[in-house]
């Protein structure tokens, strides 16, 4: 189940509070500024500090291709009005 899209919207890196990119077949929301995965478990996003994961920098390389190939949303769309700044 896709999250909500109003979870999409207001959701941010507890460390920098910056978007975040949904990964909906991963279930990985990530940041790639930090390089920090968040797990989403039973459609619950785990968003705490602890409980993320740093990716390196083949997982990285590869998210980011995936999002530049389209249909990877940025969460705080609202806020930030796209895509921007997320590199």
């Amino acid at each position: 189940m896709p999250l909500d899209p109003l979870l999409i919207e207001v959701l941010a890196c507890p460390v920098d509070k910056g978007p975040l990119l949904w990964f909906e077949d991963e279930a990985l929301l990530y940041n790639p500024r930090l390089r920090k995965g968040y797990e989403v478990r039973d459609d619950i996003p785990v968003m705490l500090v602890d409980e993320s994961r740093d990716v390196g920098d083949e997982e990285h390389a590869r998210l980011m291709a995936k999002a530049e190939a389209g249909g990877v949303p940025e969460t705080g769309s609202a806020g930030t009005g796209g895509r921007e700044g997320t590199r």
